[in-house]
């Protein structure tokens, strides 16, 4: 059975949770403020962060950035991962340390990484992202759904709609 490990039980961590719960994968997660209760309730099992990336056949990240968060999944992280492991982040790219993931992927310490997050975006031409084989990576934009967008442009004519009554 595959494991998923979840960096980040909140809101978005946990419908995740549920999708890899639905294929069937043992759901693991942890944070720093994360209860064994809250864990159940979303189907995980709550374990410690060095055991999250040790039994993880996935990681996913999904932390909102803030200080305390910055370079949380940094070379020693990296490091309890197991060879053949894939890392998603599509949270904040700088929760993770990019040039430790770099250094992990070019020597094929992790079998892959799935980014939709980046320290520097858009990601910028030459960067090793853009050539690593075991890298998949799209332009911060996999929340994006058709429905999103309707909401998004719909949202934006309602307002330009009520800025030209309002100049009437």
């Amino acid at each position: 059975m595959q494991v998923l490990g979840v960096l980040g039980l909140g809101n978005i961590g946990s419908r995740v949770a549920a999708v890899g719960s639905a294929f069937g994968m043992k759901v693991i997660a942890w944070s720093e403020n994360l209860t064994r209760d809250r864990a159940q309730s979303a189907g995980a099992e709550l374990v410690s962060k060095e055991e999250l990336f040790r039994r993880s056949d996935v990681l996913t990240v999904h932390l909102i950035l803030s200080k305390r968060t910055k370079g949380l999944v940094g070379p020693r992280e990296l490091a309890l991962m197991k060879p053949e492991a894939r890392l998603v982040n599509t949270s904040r790219g700088p929760i993770v340390d990019e040039q430790a993931l770099i250094e992990c992927l070019r020597k094929r310490r992790i079998g892959g990484a799935a980014l939709d997050v980046f320290d520097v975006e858009p990601l910028p031409a030459g960067h090793p992202f853009r050539t690593l084989d075991n890298v998949v990576a799209t332009p911060h934009v996999g929340y994006v759904t058709r429905n999103l967008y309707r909401t998004f442009y719909g949202d934006t004519v309602a307002s330009i709609a009520k800025w030209l009554d309002s100049r009437n």
